[in-house]
């Protein structure tokens, strides 16, 4: 491992000092001695369309792609940017018809919509799974790989990285929304610039160890020495198929984790909840088109990682290293980097650890604060709500601290371990989201079914293997044998799409005897004018609809 020169540590601290005096401004300039506490968890009206689309983008940015994304490139090839490329045609349909849902209804929480469209029982039952959610599967998890990334760039103590990203990650997130919202673009500035030109050296690295120059020919080898990693409907025999099972990922379950995730999740939602529908609109088209280029950034150097990996290029401990776990490709491929490259790099990881940490603690505070404590102790003056949001960012953070290391996410590739396991409740949650909208019928225990019974069903249908034989799913590309049980499973995403059914069909059955009955069921206020974009949106859409054509013709 080469260490950190004067170079990239001089690089590092360029960014970190701009992130902290700009946050500091922010800060400053935009501190309001009235300033409510929607006004510090959401940044109520002071967030631009730049800055949501940015802050949006930073905040699902982060270890879990730098890392572990880069891992599955390494694994499995392009196929895994269905994840990113998905991402944005799914961020256009929550601007069109979810968020005017939210504005028109002035829902700022999650637990928040659950409390007005269903009642308080589901909305608390969910405040406090989503708290579990987000401390014990999300920020651990991105602690944990950017933790695993900095110890592997700079050879820094992993407990001591820990510890810095988290405390780095709370000074940020104590100046609340608007401090969050405005340093995400500084943030993706990083991102995208370190990670573009982290790429850029990984394939010209390739096309030098095979006597030749430049990215255009360093991309045509990897395709010629990795040709089944550049392929995004997987076929049976691969053996990432139960990651990513064929057309599922464009017409199954796929479709399921990102609406889930971009709409119905506070940590990404929120970033919106605080402007106009046109600001809010005009920042999740802007996160779109980010999105559209993250594989360049987090996939491809995984796929030139391989390529080199096969070539032997690395030395011996790092050919051991990636052996045991590819998650340490972008890391070990990070210590090829130039001085100074390798500290942009760095930087680049960090800013997207960081932004994510601190997007996460703030939601995880606002659920807590404004769903939890403020329902149990109404009569708390805003100020002290939040005080309670800022304890509650440093306490989240010192249990990811603690518990991270204890949870297995190196042994299943940290990606997927974030996928399957958010995949046990993402169809009921969904199920329950999606007819609260647009089915007025929808009772409470319809939707207590899907929350629950979701998750049962989804236990079910992970352990049913060891007691069934489910060999007769495979000619349909529903099962496929285990990488290391041997028997048959069912791919984690075709799970979710049997769950989410099953969750609709008993909500429609429970919500159509209930209301049959008598019971009354609060409806939001929904019509139609709601979801008329404006023309430049439209063509946005458009442009991305037709880019995503493009790209899964000539990668299918």
């Amino acid at each position: 491992m080469k260490a950190l020169t004067t170079g990239d540590y001089a690089v590092f601290f360029v960014y970190f000092f701009i992130v902290a005096v700009y946050g500091l401004w922010v800060y400053r300039r935009k501190r309001n001695a009235d300033a409510t506490s929607k006004d510090y968890f959401l940044a109520e009206g002071s967030l631009t369309w730049w800055a949501i689309g940015s802050s949006l983008i930073a905040s699902n940015i982060s270890a879990e792609q730098f890392v572990a994304m880069s891992g599955n490139g390494f694994t499995m090839g392009l196929a895994v940017s269905a994840y990113e490329w998905m991402a944005a045609i799914t961020l256009v349909i929550v601007a069109v018809f979810f968020i005017p849902v939210y504005l028109r209804n002035k829902i700022f929480t999650m637990p928040q919509f659950l409390h007005q469209r269903y009642n308080s029982t589901v909305a608390m039952i969910m405040a406090v799974f989503w708290l579990l959610l987000y401390v014990i599967v999300n920020l651990t998890s991105i602690l944990y790989l950017g933790a695993i990334a900095v110890n592997g760039i700079s050879g820094i103590n992993f407990t001591v990285c820990l510890i810095a990203l988290a405390f780095f990650a709370v000074i940020i997130t104590l100046g609340g929304m608007k401090v969050i919202g405005f340093t995400d673009v500084i943030q993706v500035f990083f991102l995208i610039l370190g990670g573009l030109v982290t790429t850029y050296i990984a394939v010209t690295l390739v096309a030098e160890h095979n006597g030749s120059t430049g990215v255009l020919n360093g991309l045509k080898i990897m395709s010629e020495k990795a040709n089944d990693h550049f392929h995004m409907i997987l076929k049976k025999d691969n053996p990432s198929f139960i990651d990513l099972p064929g057309l599922t990922v464009l017409l199954g379950g796929m479709w399921i984790v990102n609406l889930n995730y971009w709409g119905c999740n506070q940590y990404i939602t929120q970033r919106a909840l605080g402007a106009n529908l046109k600001t809010a609109r005009g920042g999740i088209l802007f996160a779109a088109f980010l999105k559209l280029m993250m594989p360049l950034i987090v996939v491809l150097p995984g796929i030139a990682a391989y390529v080199l990996y096969k070539d032997q290029v690395f030395d011996a401990g790092a050919q051991g290293s990636l052996k045991e776990n590819a998650d340490n490709a972008y890391p070990i491929l990070l210590n090829l980097l130039p001085a100074g490259f390798k500290g942009l790099s760095f930087a680049a990881l960090t800013a997207a650890v960081v932004a994510s940490l601190a997007g996460k603690a703030n939601s995880i505070a606002t659920i807590f604060t404004l769903d939890i404590f403020k329902k149990m102790r109404p009569d708390t003056p805003d100020h002290k709500l939040v005080t309670v949001g800022k304890i509650t960012v440093v306490v989240a953070m010192i249990l990811g601290v603690v518990i991270s290391p204890f949870l297995g996410i190196d042994k299943k590739g940290g990606f997927t371990f974030i996928q399957e396991y958010t995949g046990f409740v993402s169809p009921g949650i969904f199920a329950m989201f999606i007819l609260g909208f647009f089915w007025k019928k929808a009772t409470s225990n319809a939707a207590l079914f899907a929350t629950i019974g979701g998750f049962i069903f989804s236990v079910i249908f992970k352990f049913l293997p060891n007691y069934a034989d489910l060999s007769f799913l495979y000619p349909y590309g529903f099962a496929v044998k285990g990488k290391d049980s041997g028997l048959y499973e069912i791919p984690f995403l075709d799970r979710m799409g049997f769950v989410f059914i099953i969750c609709i069909i008993g909500m429609w059955i429970i919500s159509t005897i209930e209301t049959s009955r008598g019971v009354k069921t609060n409806g939001l206020d929904v019509d139609t004018s709601m979801f008329k974009t404006s023309n430049s949106f439209a063509v946005g859409a458009l442009l991305i609809c037709g880019i995503l054509v493009a790209l899964y013709t000539l990668l299918w």
